[in-house]
């Protein structure tokens, strides 16, 4: 069973830094592509970032390139999101989600129950 579960959010000033974690199982996280996506409040889903599953080709949308890090540990089965320079339009849930296959620009299969970044002072 597939089983993708985040942690690592919580409420942090803006300008401050978080780094989120999803640790994986159930499948061989090495062998697939792996993305980031987020809710804010009242809002459909934003994909964030991803990362091919050789973690050699990453992407992220405008809004967070130059803040976010998409990265991978493919020994641990664990992928990570350090955000840094945190803005307050940053606020939602964040969802790890699993893609069909090894490069980011298939679908996403799977989800975790996500985690919440909440910027604000």
């Amino acid at each position: 069973e597939v089983q993708l579960v985040e942690s690592g959010g919580g409420l942090v000033q803006p300008g401050g830094s978080l780094r989120l974690s999803c640790a994986a199982s159930g499948f061989t996280f090495s062998s697939y592509a792996m993305s980031w996506v987020r809710q804010a409040p009242g809002k459909g889903l934003e994909w964030v970032s991803a990362s091919n599953s050789g973690d050699s080709n990453t992407d992220y949308v405008d809004s967070v390139k130059g803040r976010f890090t998409i990265s991978r540990d493919n020994a641990k089965n664990t992928l990570y999101l350090q955000m840094n320079s945190l803005k307050p339009e940053d606020t939602a849930v964040y969802y790890c989600a699993k893609v069909t296959g090894a490069y980011w620009n298939n679908g996403m299969n799977y989800w975790g129950k996500g985690t919440l970044v909440t910027v604000s002072s």
